[in-house]
């Protein structure tokens, strides 16, 4: 009985010494006395917020934009550029600071698409369809206000880098690309 007795103990011992056995043992012990979670506490079957549910409203009328002053309240659609092209004007005199501004905030965000001789021929547009030339007649045709719109808001082909141009640095990007067309038309 005492011989018995001590090969259960040593057996005991050597079960809850070795690691995957005791691990074993333990994720059994916590399976039996562990305590259901709630189920709104379960992260596999909670969801915060259905978005088919919920209803996003946009701004109200009366809101303040944070980046200034945009005129696009009452103005939404596809055609967005062309309507806001006759109403914008430059505010922005296109002295030598706001052609350098420009031509610097050009080199930072246009130039993957436009190219540096704003031709059109930069190294994303073979991926994608090419943008306009910017000293282009057509282009040149184009009041400021369409072209300011245009970068802010997007359009057909382009993005909208309404998140990563000011309202004054689109106006500055519009004087450089102003005096480009000025001193090297195509």
């Amino acid at each position: 009985m005492l011989k018995a007795l001590g090969i259960f103990i040593g057996l005991i011992l050597v079960l809850f010494t070795l690691g995957s056995v005791r691990q074993g043992l333990n994720d059994a012990f916590l399976s039996v006395t562990h305590l259901q979670y709630y189920p709104l506490r379960d992260m596999r079957r909670t969801v915060a917020f259905v978005p088919q549910h919920g209803v996003i409203r946009p701004p109200d009328a009366e809101s303040v934009p944070v980046q200034g002053k945009d005129l696009t309240h009452g103005l939404e659609g596809i055609d967005l550029a062309t309507r806001l092209g006759d109403q914008l004007v430059n505010p922005t005199a296109a002295d030598d600071s706001s052609i350098a501004r420009g031509e610097r905030k050009f080199m930072h965000t246009c130039v993957p698409c436009h190219g540096p001789n704003l031709a059109g021929d930069g190294p994303v547009a073979a991926l994608f369809m090419p943008p306009p030339d910017l000293l282009a007649e057509a282009t040149r045709q184009r009041k400021d206000g369409y072209i300011f719109s245009y970068m802010r808001h997007g359009g057909a082909v382009m993005p909208s880098y309404g998140a990563q141009v000011t309202p004054e640095e689109a106006w500055d990007v519009v004087n450089f690309i102003r005096h480009m067309q000025k001193s090297s038309p195509r």
